[in-house]
C-alpha cells in the first residue's frame, strides 16, 4: 500500500538523514558559538565563584554561574557540562546542571526534571573532596529535589530557602550565597508566602551588594525581581537601568529591565529594552543556545508598550511577527496570539472585535484569555447572549486551569478569579444591573490589588472607571482613573479616561493634566484615533 511504502521510506531512509543532518546542524552551531566565544567571551557580568574544581574548568564554572544568575538555563547547563567533560572530579558542575533545571520564577520541574536532578546531585555525592561551603550548596539543591512526592511547589522551595540561609549566614563573604539566598525568597513571595516581607527581606541583602558588587549580574537581576510589584517597582529602577550593561550578551538581562519599566510607565525605555531583547534571543535561537521563549516573552512586553505608547500599528504587527519566531512551537504561538489578540482589542475598546476573536486550537485551560474578551467585547456590544455563553466557557477554561496548576502541585486560591469578575460585571452592566455591575468590578479590582496588579494587563481599577463613565458618574470615574494610576503610572486608557471624566466633572485643570501628560507618553509615531481628541483638546486650552 501507498501509504505505507511511504511511511517506511521516511523511517528508514528521511528521518535518519533528517536527524543526522540536523543534529549535525546543532553541532555545527555550537562549533561556531564556541568559537566565537573564545575569541570574544561573552559579557555576562563578573562572578568570583571559586571551587575545587581545576584550574582548567574554573573559568568555565564562572561563566557557567553568571549564565545560571541570568536565567539563560539551556547554556548555563551546557556550560556546566562542559565544566564536568574539563575536571570530572569538579563536584559543583553537577551542582550547577541540577540547578540549571530549577527555573525560578518562571516554571517548576516536571516528574523528569526532578529525577534529573536529583542524579546530577547523586553524581556530585559519589565526589569526594569538597568544601565545607560546597557542600553546603549541594545540601540546598539537594533539600530542593528531595524524592518525596508529598512536597508541593510551596515546600520544595522553602525546604531550599532555609538551607540557602545557613549557607548564606556561614559564608558572609560569597556574593553569590547571598544572591541565590535572596532569589529563594523572591520565589517564595512569587507563590504567596509573606510576599511583601520576603520581598523586602531579599532587598536588604541585595540592595548593599549593588554597590560593592556593581557588575554581579545576580545582584542586580533580582533586585529587579523583588522590585516587580506596584508598591516596589521604583526601588528597582537603578538596578534595571545597570543591569543590560552588566550583562550585555544575555537576552534575558536586556529585557529583564522593561519589568521596571513598565511598571513605571516609562514606555520608550521599555521599548528599548524589549527590541534589543528579541534581536538577541532570536540569534541565540538560531544558533541552539536557547528556546523561544525568551524571544516571545520579550514580544509580550513589546506589544503592551506599544499600546501605552499610542502605537496601535505596531502593536498589532508584534502579533504578525509571532510567525517568524525561530523554533517555537506551534502552540507556544498560538497561546502567544491570543494573548496579544485579546488584549489589543480590550485596550483599544474595539468591543466588536474582541467579541468575534476566533478561539484557537490550544488545550481549553490555555482558552480563558480569549473568552474573556470575547464576554466583554460581546457585553459592551449589546450581545447578551453571546456574553452569557462567553462567560461560561470562561469559567469552564478557568476550571480547567485550576485543576491543571493543582496537578502540577500549585497553591489554588478560593473563589472567582479577577478576569470571570471583569467579564460578569460587564455582563451585569449591560443587562442593566448597574449596582450588580459595580459591585462585582469593585471585588474584581479588590482580589487583584490584594494579589498585585498585571503588569500586562488592563487593571480592574481601571475599569470600574469605566463603568462608572458609563454610567454617568464623572467624580467616581475620575477617583478610580487616580486609584488605578497610581498602581499603573501613564498607562493610555487610565489617563485618558481620568481625563474625560475630568472633563465631565467640570475639572478644567484635571483635563489639561492628563491630556498633558498623554501628549507627553506618546510616541512620535503614534497613531491611536484618541490622539487627535487629545491634539483639539491641548490646543483650545
Amino acid at each position: 500500500m501507498r501509504w505505507i511504502r511511504a511511511l517506511f521510506l521516511i523511517a528508514t531512509i528521511i528521518l535518519p538523514l533528517w536527524l543526522f543532518f540536523g543534529a549535525a546542524q546543532i553541532g555545527h552551531a555550537r562549533s561556531r558559538a564556541a568559537r566565537a566565544e573564545a575569541l570574544h567571551p561573552a559579557q555576562l557580568g563578573k562572578v568570583n565563584f571559586p571551587t575545587s574544581c581545576s584550574s582548567a574548568a574554573q573559568p568555565t564554572m564562572e561563566r557557567a554561574v553568571a549564565l545560571l544568575h541570568s536565567f539563560q538555563y539551556q547554556q548555563s547547563e551546557q556550560t556546566f557540562t562542559d565544566a564536568a567533560q574539563q575536571d570530572p572530579h569538579c563536584v559543583m558542575a553537577y551542582w550547577g546542571k541540577a540547578m540549571a533545571l530549577y527555573h525560578q520564577l518562571w516554571d517548576f520541574p516536571d516528574e523528569r526534571d526532578l529525577r534529573e536532578g536529583r542524579k546530577d546531585l547523586e553524581e556530585a555525592g559519589k565526589i569526594g573532596g569538597t568544601t565545607q561551603r560546597e557542600g553546603e550548596y549541594i545540601s540546598a539543591a539537594a533539600a530542593f529535589y528531595q524524592d518525596d512526592s508529598k512536597l508541593d511547589h510551596t515546600a520544595r522551595v522553602q525546604a531550599y530557602s532555609t538551607d540557602m540561609e545557613k549557607l548564606y549566614r556561614d559564608n558572609p563573604k560569597d556574593t553569590d550565597a547571598a544572591a541565590f539566598y535572596a532569589l529563594s525568597l523572591v520565589a517564595l513571595a512569587e507563590y504567596g508566602e509573606q510576599g511583601s516581607t520576603n520581598r523586602k527581606k531579599a532587598l536588604a541583602i541585595l540592595d548593599p551588594l549593588l554597590v560593592t558588587e556593581p557588575e554581579h549580574p545576580g545582584v542586580a537581576h533580582y533586585i529587579i525581581h523583588a522590585t516587580d510589584t506596584p508598591e516596589l517597582a521604583s526601588e528597582g529602577l537603578e538596578a534595571a537601568r545597570m543591569y543590560a550593561k552588566i550583562a550585555p550578551d544575555s537576552s534575558h538581562a536586556m529585557h529583564m529591565p522593561s519589568h521596571i519599566f513598565t511598571r513605571l510607565g516609562l514606555w520608550q525605555e521599555s521599548i528599548d529594552s524589549n527590541i534589543a531583547a528579541i534581536a538577541s534571543a532570536a540569534k541565540a535561537t538560531e544558533m541552539h543556545m536557547a528556546d523561544a521563549h525568551y524571544q516571545t516573552h520579550a514580544m509580550d512586553f513589546l506589544d503592551y508598550a506599544y499600546l501605552q505608547s499610542g502605537q496601535e500599528a505596531k502593536a498589532r504587527a508584534v502579533v504578525n511577527d509571532l510567525q517568524t519566531v525561530p523554533g517555537a512551537h506551534h502552540g507556544t504561538i498560538e497561546n502567544m496570539r491570543a494573548t496579544f489578540e485579546a488584549r489589543n482589542a480590550i485596550e483599544l475598546h474595539h468591543w466588536k472585535e474582541a467579541a468575534s476573536l476566533d478561539v484557537p486550537e490550544i488545550p481549553l485551560r490555555d482558552q480563558g484569555i480569549t473568552y474573556w474578551a470575547k464576554a466583554i467585547g460581546a457585553a459592551r456590544s449589546g450581545d447578551l447572549d453571546d456574553a452569557r455563553q462567553d462567560v461560561q466557557k470562561l469559567i469552564e477554561a478557568n476550571d480547567a486551569f485550576d485543576k491543571h496548576e493543582k496537578d502540577m502541585g500549585d497553591k489554588m486560591y478560593p473563589g472567582e478569579g479577577v478576569q470571570q469578575r471583569e467579564a460578569e460585571a460587564w455582563l451585569a452592566y449591560a443587562e442593566g444591573k448597574s449596582g450588580e455591575a459595580v459591585k462585582i468590578m469593585l471585588l474584581a479590582a479588590e482580589r487583584e490589588e490584594a494579589e498585585h496588579v498585571d503588569s500586562l494587563a488592563m487593571p480592574a481599577r481601571e475599569m470600574l472607571g469605566d463603568l462608572f463613565l458609563d454610567l454617568k458618574q464623572p467624580s467616581k470615574a475620575l477617583a478610580a482613573y487616580q486609584a488605578s494610576l497610581t498602581m499603573s503610572p501613564n498607562r493610555f486608557d487610565g489617563l485618558y479616561g481620568a481625563a474625560r471624566a475630568a472633563e465631565s466633572a467640570g475639572n478644567a485643570k484635571e483635563v489639561r493634566e492628563y491630556y498633558s501628560q498623554l501628549a507627553k507618553i506618546a510616541a512620535p509615531g503614534a497613531d491611536r484615533s484618541e490622539l487627535q481628541e487629545v491634539k483639539v483638546n491641548l490646543a483650545e486650552r
